[in-house]
C-alpha cells in the first residue's frame, strides 16, 4: 500500500469506471423566494446523492452508471432521460408498474437556515421497493468502483439487506466506495441507523463521513483520529470538516489538506461534488493530497453555483492548481465563475491571494 491509497480494478465487465446505487427524485425549486405555503410555481430538477456524483463524473470524462429503480411515470422518464443526458449509463434502470417515482418541494432559501422547509413524497417509492432479487447484482458490481450511500439503507428493509449484500466480503468485487450521509429524518427515529451506517461503512473500502455526522450518528467527539480509531477496516477513510478542510487515512497514515476559501452562492450538492471529485482522481492515481484537494476543488465549484449540479473544473484547470505548493494552495479564494476560466491559464490573482 502506497500514499496512492486502495489499488481500483483495471478492468470492468461493461467498461464502467463508476456505478452509483441509489434513489434520485424530481425536485421542485421555488420560482421566487418565500415559504411552500405561498410560492405559486416551480422549477423541476432532479436531486440524489449518488445520481449527482454519477453525473459529475460523467461530465468530467469519466464512464459513469446509475443504477436505481423508478416508477413506469412521466416522473421516472424525467429522471431516466435527465440523468442519461449528463452522459450517464441508466440502462441498469428497471421501472415499477405498480410504485411511483419519489418527488420533494423545497425552498430557495439556504438549508442551513430554520426557514428552510423540504416536503418529500418519496413514502413507497418504488426505489425504495429496491432488493437483491429485483436489481442486476452483476451490472452493480461490473464497474472499477461501486458508490453506495447510507441514504439508501435507510429505505427499506430490502435497500438495507442490497446494501449489505454488496459490502460484504467477495473475491473480485469492485472498489465499494460509500457515503455515510447520515439522514436522521429517514431513519423515523429508529435506533437502529446509526448502528447500521457503521456496520456497512466497515464493509467498504472508501468512506466518507463530515466530522459532524460521526457526533450526530454515534456520539464522537473527539475529532478526526477518534473517528478512524471507531473506523479502522476501511482502507480509506475521509473525514470531512466543511470549511476546515479534509483528512484521510490510510496504510500510510494521515494526510491533511485544508479548503480553500470559498464564496459560497449555496450550500447544496457540495457533498456529493466531494466524493466525485475524490473519486476522480481516484481514478487516476493521483496520492491520496492530491485527491482530497481535487475533492475540495469540485465541491467549491457546487458551492458557487445555485443548482444542485454544477459541471466540475477542467481536468487541466482543476490539475494545475492541485500543483500549488503549500503556501499558494493556502491562499486559495474562490467566488462565481472561477471553473470557467481558461485552462491554460496561469492562476490569477484573483484565486491565489493572501486573504
Amino acid at each position: 500500500m502506497t500514499a496512492t491509497g486502495p489499488a481500483v480494478p483495471t478492468s470492468a465487465v461493461d467498461g464502467a469506471d463508476v456505478v452509483a446505487l441509489g434513489e434520485s427524485m424530481v425536485t421542485f425549486r421555488p420560482s421566487v423566494p418565500g415559504r411552500l405555503a405561498d410560492v405559486p410555481s416551480f422549477d423541476r430538477g432532479i436531486g440524489g446523492a449518488e445520481s449527482n456524483v454519477a453525473c459529475v463524473l460523467a461530465a468530467a470524462g469519466h464512464r459513469s452508471a446509475w443504477v436505481s429503480r423508478v416508477g413506469a411515470d412521466g416522473f421516472g422518464d424525467h429522471l431516466v432521460e435527465a440523468i442519461g443526458a449528463y452522459g450517464v449509463d441508466t440502462s441498469a434502470v428497471r421501472r415499477d408498474l405498480h410504485r411511483p417515482t419519489g418527488i420533494y418541494f423545497r425552498t430557495a432559501g439556504d438549508r442551513a437556515t430554520a426557514a428552510h422547509e423540504v416536503a418529500y413524497y418519496r413514502a413507497g417509492s418504488a426505489a425504495s421497493a429496491m432488493s437483491t432479487a429485483n436489481l442486476d447484482l452483476d451490472a452493480l458490481r461490473s464497474g472499477r468502483i461501486l458508490h453506495l450511500s447510507g441514504i439508501t439503507a435507510a429505505l427499506s428493509a430490502g435497500c438495507l439487506d442490497l446494501l449489505r449484500e454488496l459490502t460484504a466480503p467477495r473475491a473480485g468485487r469492485p472498489l465499494v466506495s460509500f457515503d455515510v450521509n447520515y439522514r436522521p429524518g429517514l431513519w423515523s427515529g429508529s435506533a437502529e441507523g446509526p448502528g447500521v451506517l457503521l456496520e456497512l461503512a466497515r464493509g467498504a473500502d472508501i468512506v466518507f463521513v463530515g466530522d459532524d455526522e460521526a457526533e450526530d450518528a454515534w456520539g464522537i467527539t473527539g475529532g478526526p483520529d477518534a473517528i478512524r480509531a471507531a473506523l479502522p477496516e476501511p482502507a480509506l477513510l475521509v473525514v470531512k470538516r466543511g470549511a476546515d478542510g479534509a483528512i484521510a487515512y490510510d496504510a500510510d497514515g494521515r494526510h491533511e489538506e485544508p479548503s480553500p476559501r470559498v464564496d459560497v452562492v449555496a450550500a447544496v450538492g457540495a457533498g456529493d461534488a466531494f466524493a466525485a471529485g475524490f473519486l476522480s482522481a481516484t481514478l487516476r492515481e493521483l496520492p491520496v493530497a492530491e485527491r482530497l484537494r481535487h475533492g475540495h476543488l469540485w465541491a467549491a465549484v457546487a458551492l458557487t453555483e445555485p443548482g444542485d449540479l454544477a459541471a466540475p473544473p477542467s481536468r487541466a484547470r482543476a490539475d494545475r492548481l492541485v500543483g500549488l505548493d503549500a503556501a499558494q494552495w493556502g491562499t486559495l479564494h474562490v467566488g462565481p465563475g472561477w471553473a470557467a476560466a481558461d485552462a491554460t491559464d496561469e492562476p490569477t490573482a484573483e484565486e491565489v491571494r493572501t486573504p
